[in-house]
């Protein structure tokens, strides 16, 4: 007993009846209310560091900095990651999410070594995050100094 080939409308009605639904109003709504609490927190941290008299330059330096202990350390113990499933990108996007996606991989290869384990994976996400960042921010810096140039 042979088998019929499908039609594309067959085969597209298979498709959509097995493909689960998607609740994206939902993501949306985790995102935005996740990734703002953690801005929030950042601007408390920020408050938190003009009542330190910490002075205009060194707030967001001190802002970023716990931020990114922040985000590192809830790594380490295993919650962020639970706030990444929860929230999506919402998660991603402030400078703990960046955290995150350095510390993840060399927590979870810390157990092949400090060099071939740690080393190796430590930049695996971030790596390519931070060489397109520096690559453009020099483009952008060459093409102000040639616009300006030529304004002048």
């Amino acid at each position: 007993m042979s088998r019929q080939p499908c039609t594309a409308a067959q085969y597209r009605k298979l498709v959509s009846d097995a493909t689960p639904g998607t609740r994206m109003l939902r993501g949306y709504l985790r995102a935005f209310w996740v990734g703002g609490a953690i801005c929030c927190l950042g601007q408390a941290v920020t408050q938190w560091a003009e009542k330190l008299n910490l002075g205009e330059i060194t707030n967001p330096m001190f802002t970023t900095s716990v931020m990114i202990f922040l985000g590192t350390t809830l790594t380490g113990l295993g919650v962020y990651d639970r706030i990444g499933k929860y929230a999506g990108a919402g998660s991603a996007i402030p400078v703990t999410g960046f955290a995150n996606s350095v510390a993840a991989p060399a927590i979870e290869f810390q157990r092949e070594g400090a060099v071939t384990g740690v080393g190796a994976r430590l930049f695996t996400l971030a790596g390519p995050v931070l060489a397109y960042g520096i690559a453009s921010s020099v483009a952008v810096g060459v093409a102000y100094w040639l616009v300006r140039g030529w304004v002048m």
